[in-house]
């Protein structure tokens, strides 16, 4: 299956960078060591670099009702605009150690997962191998260790 990788779209980092999914106002800082998974371009942070770490609910952006789903997590961003991810496939700065595959329906019901290996290629087969079932509108890959969000999979 053809799928496209997606980072938090600019709209909603301008929004977030003003208040975020929980109403907080965000905070920016300087990250002075780096490695922060950021979901605006889908790499980690650098040292030196302006970050904001926020609250974001990804299925109130998309679902057409989240109910019980509305998950809220922290995301690291950058604090201002940035140019997006440099390559359009998987990330390979966000490999981790486990990750969590979610599927979910258009109107944001979880209908299913899988726990992998996230060192591995197996999460992009995993995707794509959950995008063939028609009821299935996104994919979300999440950390496992702290439940985050990272990046959302769909059908090109």
């Amino acid at each position: 299956m053809d799928f496209h990788v997606l980072p938090i779209a600019p709209d909603v980092l301008d929004a977030l960078r003003d208040v975020d999914d929980a109403g907080h106002r965000s905070e920016s800082y300087v990250d002075e060591v780096g490695d922060a998974p950021l979901r605006c371009c889908l790499r980690r942070s650098r040292p030196g670099e302006r970050i904001a770490l926020v609250s974001y609910a990804p299925l109130r952006r998309w679902a057409a009702k989240p109910g019980a789903y509305d998950e809220v997590g922290p995301v690291f961003i950058h604090a201002r605009t940035c140019p997006g991810p440099d390559d359009p496939g998987w990330p390979e700065p966000l490999r981790g150690t486990r990750r969590v595959l979610r599927s979910y329906s258009a109107d944001g019901r979880i209908l299913g997962g899988s726990l992998l290996d996230g060192n591995t290629g197996l999460a992009e087969r995993t995707a794509s191998d959950l995008l063939l079932d028609p009821a299935v509108e996104v994919v979300h890959v999440r950390a496992v260790e702290f439940g985050c969000f990272l990046f959302e999979v769909r059908r090109r």
